[in-house]
Order: structure tokens, then C-alpha cells, then sequence
């Protein structure tokens, strides 16, 4: 959002619009509707219009809402500033919403469609069935469009939806990854929520319908024929049972023993694989690499250090480039004071250390001092057992191993969310 003092004269004010309209950014289907909304004062469009752009800005920035209650009385006046001034007083980045998001799911979600240019044609007054405009499918298309924006701006819909995030694992706004998997999750909640589905229940389709989503890529290619996809079937089919069905097909065994693994190998720590790795452990309760108190959890929430189990200048030296020293197999979240501890030495050498620390040895690496507590720890990481005997296997067999580990810590976390 572009905000411009009050103070400015008009030949300015246009030359900033005709600077940041020649930006040659293309307009969406949301920037359509948007504009469809906005100039429609009879049926309120215009405030619904500021609505949404308040209730994203505030998201954002809390501290707008002064700003709002001393510019904009007219607003502060009407049924929607007492639904959203809840915002000013929440400091949560989880999820912060845009326009096309808050349009996406009040649109699907009431209208039970997914493709936004339909919402265009339905607030014009498009009869899809005659393929004429009537006036009564405009009013009509704008007070469900109203009544889907008020659900999304809701408190207790907004904090149920990132509280469910949040009991998955999913504990940071680094961790949310995939925008229109979340929105998709915000409909399927609001529509089991308006179809009298108990609360446990929901909550759990909710989780497991996230987590597929993400793992599978569902809504990255294009979004909106899946969204309206996947409305229609739950309208005609019910919503427990879709769920359950695509679930099964997309999540055979066979995609946690071969499908996952082989789309681990990669190096991009932004890949949904590793994102819903993370989000497994903080929901498991794994403690950090060599830990004994510190949680995977308590890293991701404090920033903790994603440590190369092979130190990259190790690997360096054996002449492996970006792309294979940072594979996402090859990292593990540690304490920094562990992390640096560590260093550039060789896996042959630390491993070792380790290994004769809970022996008796000396303690470099961490609390743990034991060789149950160091096994406990190693599985919760993913980690080949044979490294507690200091046996460590070479780079690529290792990386093959630990991504086959990785990916079955993935299927216990899904079961746990069921």
C-alpha cells in the first residue's frame, strides 16, 4: 500500500499514479473484481472494497488502525470496522492475507466456485445459465460476496485456522510456504464449520488436507481450476468422504517409500519437502541435533542454526558444488554453540568424538552423555544409526539413507495428525 500525505496537490498526486501505472504490472482477475467491487456504490461495494483493503493492511501492520480511527470516521461508522479493530491488538505474521486472497476464499467458499472471473461476471449480474445480466444476480452476488468477507474477517475463524497451523507443526511464517494451500485450508474450514461439522473433526480434515496439499504440489500449477475442482466435489460428494478419498489416492505407501524420498533430492531449502520436514519435528517434539533439552520446536521459534551433517568446506574440498553440499539431506537444526563446535571438521572425526562422549569421554558437543539418549536423538534427526559406532558411509549413500529416514518421519507425523 502506497500511502500519500493528505497535503499533496493534485499534479503530483497524478504524476505518482502515472509513474506506478506505467510499472507494467499485470492486472490479475483479482485487480478486476477489486475494481468491480469498488465502484458499486449501490449495493455497498465501495465499503466493502475499503474493507478489505483495511482488514490485509492491519494484518500487517496493527498499528494502521489509529490512523483509520482518525482519517476515516464514515468507516469507523459502519458494521465493519467493530469485525476487524480486533487486528490492532494482534501482533501474529502467520498468515498475513492480500486482497486476492481474502477474495479467494470468501469467493469459493460462499459461491462454491474457483475461478475469480466468474465472481467478475456474478457481481456484473451474469446469469451463467441464460448468459444474460439481471439486476437481481448483482445484488444478490454482492451480498454473499459480503457475507463470505465477513467469515474470512471473522476473530474466531482467523485464530481457529493459524491455531490449526499451528498444532501441525507449522510454528512460523517461515514455515508457510505454499499461499493458496492455505487458503484452500481457510475454505475447507469455513465450509465444514457452516455444514455443522464437530470441531475435533474439522480441525483434523483441516490439518491432513493442509499437509497433502503441500506435499503434493496441489495448488501450485493452476489454482484456480483446483480450487473449483475440489469445491464441487465437496459439495456433491460430502466433505469427510472427498477428503478421505484424495487423500488415499494422492498418499499411497508407495509415495512415503519411493515418490518422497526421490523428491528430496534437492538443495532448495524452500522445497515443501524440507518445509514439512521441520513442521514434523516441532509437532513431534524431536529435540535439536545433539540436544538434550533443546526442541526442534524452540530452534525454529529462536532462529536456531541449520547445520551441515557433512561440513560444507569439507565437502568443498572434495570438489562437490552448491547443488550437492546443500542438499536438504544433508541438514539438521542445531543449537549454534553445537553448530560452531563442530566446524569444518570431517564427519569421521566429530562422529567419533561423539561416540567416546557418551563412553565416558570427554563433552564437546552438546548435553548428551549417554549412548540411549544419543540413539533417541539420532532417530528423531533422521539420522543412520551406524554413525553412534563412528561408522560413517560415504556422501552420496548417505544422502540416500537419511532422505529415506526423512521421508518415513514425514508418514509418522501425517498419522499423528489423523
Amino acid at each position: 500500500m502506497i500511502e500519500l500525505a493528505e497535503d499533496l496537490d493534485i499534479e503530483t498526486v497524478t504524476e505518482i499514479f502515472i509513474r506506478v501505472n506505467s510499472a507494467g504490472v499485470e492486472l490479475s482477475q483479482a485487480d478486476f473484481a477489486m475494481s468491480k467491487i469498488a465502484v458499486n456504490e449501490k449495493y455497498g461495494g465501495n465499503l466493502l472494497r475499503k474493507a478489505i483493503d483495511y482488514f490485509c493492511h492491519l494484518a500487517v501492520a496493527p498499528e494502521f488502525a489509529s490512523k483509520i480511527e482518525k482519517n476515516d470516521p464514515l468507516f469507523v461508522a459502519s458494521e465493519f470496522w467493530p469485525k476487524m479493530k480486533w487486528l490492532k491488538d494482534v501482533n501474529d505474521d502467520l498468515y498475513d492475507p492480500t486482497y486476492t486472497d481474502v477474495l479467494r476464499v470468501a469467493f469459493t467458499f460462499q459461491f462454491g466456485r474457483g475461478k475469480l472471473q466468474d465472481l467478475v461476471a456474478l457481481l456484473s449480474g451474469r446469469n451463467f445459465e441464460t448468459r444474460e445480466y439481471e439486476e437481481s444476480i448483482a445484488e444478490e452476488s454482492f451480498a454473499k460476496l459480503k457475507a463470505g468477507i465477513e467469515a474470512f474477517m471473522n476473530k474466531t475463524h482467523f485464530e481457529r485456522l493459524t491455531m490449526i497451523l499451528r498444532s501441525a507443526g507449522f510454528v512460523t511464517s517461515d514455515l508457510i510456504t505454499s499461499r493458496n494451500a492455505v487458503n484452500f485450508a481457510y475454505i475447507l474450514y469455513l465450509r465444514g464449520r457452516a455444514e455443522g461439522l464437530p470441531a475435533d473433526e474439522l480441525e483434523r480434515l483441516v490439518r491432513r488436507w493442509y499437509v497433502m496439499s503441500i506435499l503434493t504440489g496441489r495448488y501450485t500449477g493452476s489454482p484456480e481450476s483446483a480450487f473449483d475442482q475440489d469445491i464441487r466435489q465437496m459439495a456433491s460428494r460430502g466433505i469427510k468422504q472427498y477428503v478421505a478419498a484424495v487423500i488415499e489416492s494422492e498418499l499411497p505407501e508407495s509415495f512415503w517409500t519411493g515418490v518422497l524420498p526421490q523428491h528430496m533430492d534437492t538443495s532448495s531449502l524452500q522445497s515443501p519437502y524440507f518445509i514439512a520436514y521441520l513442521a514434523a519435528q516441532a509437532r513431534l517434539g524431536d529435540r535439536g541435533f545433539l540436544s538434550r533439552d533443546i526442541t526442534v520446536r524452540d530452534l525454529l521459534l529462536n532462529r536456531g542454526d541449520k547445520h551441515h551433517i557433512f561440513p560444507r568446506r569439507y565437502l568443498q574440498q572434495q570438489g562437490l558444488n552448491r547443488g550437492r553440499y546443500n542438499q536438504i539431506a544433508n541438514f539438521v537444526m542445531a543449537q549454534s554453540e553445537i553448530n560452531i563446535a563442530i566446524g569444518d571438521k570431517p564427519p569421521q572425526v566429530y562422529f567419533k568424538e561423539i561416540a567416546e562422549q557418551v563412553n565416558g569421554g570427554p563433552k564437546r558437543y552438546g548435553g548428551i552423555t549417554d549412548p540411549d539418549t544419543l540413539r533417541q536423538n539420532f532417530e528423531e534427526n533422521c539420522l543412520p544409526i551406524s554413525l553412534m559406532d563412528g561408522q560413517v558411509p560415504d556422501y552420496e549413500t548417505f544422502l540416500a539413507e537419511r532422505r529415506r529416514l526423512m521421508a518415513l518421519r514425514i508418514k509418522r507425523w501425517f498419522e499423528v495428525l489423523g
